[in-house]
Formats: structure tokens, C-alpha cells, sequence
């Protein structure tokens, strides 16, 4: 279960990552099934693999940061959007 605090740290995660990858949206947040200390933020993956890859160290940095400062694991998974059913 997320607490006040880690909604807080997740919005503006997602805040400063949308102002560097404004084609990204949020999917989603979830508990990691491994350990449920783990939050896992499910963000669409942006179609360039540069952009992907850069999206990824960034975010990488960001919930290092995170990590450093409250005590809080986060992980930004980029993920294709599911295809819609036809």
C-alpha cells in the first residue's frame, strides 16, 4: 500500500519526468511482485531508442536520488502501450 509520502515523491517523479520526456504517460503504479517494498511507476516507452535509453538513466538517477533522501526503492518501467483490440 502507498503512503502519503511515497504519492507524493511518485507525482513529482513523474512531473519531472514528463517536463524531459513529454511523450511519456503514466500506466500505472504497482507493487513489485519480488518484494513489495519496491514500487515499480509504468510509464508508455517513448518510440526512439535513444530517447528510451536516455529516458531510462535519468529515471535511473531520479529514483536513486529517492532512494538516497527517504528510504523509498522506485523503478520507472517503459512500456509499450498494449495494442488495442480491433
Amino acid at each position: 500500500m502507498i503512503n502519503f509520502k511515497q504519492e507524493e515523491l511518485i507525482q513529482s517523479f513523474v512531473a519531472h519526468l514528463k517536463a524531459q520526456f513529454p511523450e511519456i504517460e503514466l500506466m500505472g503504479i504497482q507493487e513489485s511482485p519480488e518484494d513489495p517494498e519496491s514500487l515499480w511507476i509504468r510509464v508508455t516507452a517513448p518510440t526512439d531508442e535513444e530517447r528510451r535509453s536516455a529516458l531510462t538513466h535519468y529515471a535511473a538517477d531520479k529514483s536513486m536520488d529517492i532512494l538516497e533522501d527517504y528510504g523509498y526503492h522506485m523503478i520507472v518501467m517503459p512500456t509499450r502501450r498494449e495494442r488495442e483490440a480491433v
